[in-house]
């Protein structure tokens, strides 16, 4: 790993223990093993380091959200890949998944960023249109029945992640019919 893979890396451990205002540049340093000069070289301040964190975490999301989707599937297999790939991150990449959650609307991440447009998203949204024109999702505005499913996802990971429930096979297939059911019409 690369020093400024280091200063990230230390950034997004640190946020995630103590919160984004209580980390420091001093904090980040030390956690990375690395001086002011090597820090700066790379990020001319925290907010460019915070936004450079969730840049990222939402590309390493989106290319995990993508793995093994296969356009020719149906809709439902579509739709079913996405969200389990989405559930999947979040388990595997907790510290990524909650960053993007808590701070995607966070004045402290630049407003393109915010809109950052990814493959996985576009798909995503296409997906419901195609649903929507197919007459099996509800006619409403793609985004918001795409930000449904999400919090759907966002709820069931930071309820394991505090262990209030176990996600077996079953609670799975259940969380993915609950979403898909979200926005059925």
């Amino acid at each position: 790993m690369s020093k400024r893979d280091d200063i990230l890396s230390a950034t997004l451990d640190l946020i995630d223990e103590e919160g984004l205002q209580s980390v420091t540049i001093a904090k980040i340093m030390k956690r990375a093993n690395v001086g002011s000069g090597t820090l700066f070289n790379y990020f001319s301040n925290k907010e460019e380091l915070v936004n450079e964190v969730y840049k990222a975490a939402r590309q390493h999301m989106g290319e995990a959200l993508l793995r093994n989707y296969n356009p020719g599937l149906s809709l439902y297999e579509r739709f079913k890949c996405l969200q389990l790939n989405r559930l999947h991150f979040g388990l595997s990449s907790p510290k990524e998944f909650l960053f993007i959650d808590s701070y995607s609307y966070s004045p402290y991440i630049s407003a393109d960023l915010r809109k950052m447009e990814d493959a996985s998203r576009e798909i995503m949204l296409s997906l419901i249109e195609e649903g929507q024109t197919q007459g099996i999702f509800k006619e409403m505005d793609t985004h918001l029945s795409h930000q449904i499913i999400h919090g759907i996802m966002v709820s069931i990971v930071k309820g394991f992640i505090i262990q209030k429930y176990p996600l077996d096979g079953l609670q799975v297939q259940q969380t993915l019919e609950a979403c898909w059911k979200a926005i059925r019409v």
